[in-house]
């Protein structure tokens, strides 16, 4: 079974409810990577999204 990556950015950001969870690695890192920029003006790299933010669930 494929493990799931998760983005809960209400852990990092109180103010944000926004989850992404995929089985798919690199469409959550794309889709965190995304949000981060769009909606919190931040840029990350894939690395630093798949080390400090996404959780295997």
């Amino acid at each position: 079974m494929a493990q799931a990556r998760k983005l809960d950015c209400e852990s990092a950001a109180a103010d944000c409810r926004f989850i992404i969870q995929s089985e798919d690695e690199d469409e959550a890192v794309e889709l965190a990577r995304k949000h981060m920029k769009d909606v919190h003006g931040k840029e990350f790299t894939d690395e630093e999204l798949r080390e400090e933010h996404l959780q295997v669930v």
